[in-house]
């Protein structure tokens, strides 16, 4: 095994899919939930973020053929995921997304949490890259290390949440739903701008 090889498909994944960049939005969109539950949805975005970036690594290429879809189609898909979801949160009240209409808690591990913010059009990207230049077999140890280096630092989220204190939070959801709005639009923004 290419240790340098390894590190350099780590580094490249890892600069597109570490929970760092988005703790806050980790933070603010799961400040709500009980402990359990919480850590429940962490568990869970990164699993199922993880689960398609592995898909991704070993079959991404084919998989995309098939559907005749790009990483432009995901920009776009996943703007606009991001945009509802943000508007939503922005909208109603707690009380509000608590209702049978909106989507369970446990929801949002999956979408959005797990996919498109932990991993987006760029994790995809990254990933697909990196399979072809440095092999499956690479880029999967490489995502191994990578979720576990993120389970880590999702660990540590709620020790944020105890210091932020339960109103600060709120308050910061909502600023961070306001600029994951923003973040939407300019992945739609993006992806419509690099259309062929």
């Amino acid at each position: 095994m290419d240790l340098d090889l390894l590190l350099r498909t780590f580094v490249a994944l890892f600069a597109t899919m570490n929970v760092l960049a988005v703790l806050p939005l980790v933070v603010a969109m799961l400040g709500e939930l009980p402990p359990g539950p919480r850590r429940a949805a962490s568990r869970r975005a990164l699993a199922v973020g993880t689960a398609l970036a592995a898909v991704l690594a070993v079959a991404g290429r084919w998989i995309f053929g098939l559907l005749a879809i790009t990483v432009v189609d995901l920009r776009i898909a996943g703007g606009l995921v991001l945009l509802v979801f943000a508007v939503h949160d922005l909208l109603f009240s707690t009380a509000q997304r608590k209702e049978p209409a909106a989507a369970p808690d446990d929801e949002v591990g999956i979408v959005p949490l797990g996919i498109p913010i932990l991993v987006g059009p760029a994790g995809m990207t990254a990933v697909l890259v990196t399979a072809d230049s440095a092999g499956s077999l690479t880029t999967l140890m490489a995502l191994t290390v990578v979720t576990a280096v993120n389970a880590a630092l999702l660990e540590g989220a709620p020790r944020v949440l105890a210091a932020v204190g339960p109103s600060a939070t709120r308050a910061f959801g909502k600023v961070m739903s306001l600029f994951l709005a923003a973040i939407a639009v300019s992945m739609i923004r993006t992806g419509v701008a690099t259309l062929p």
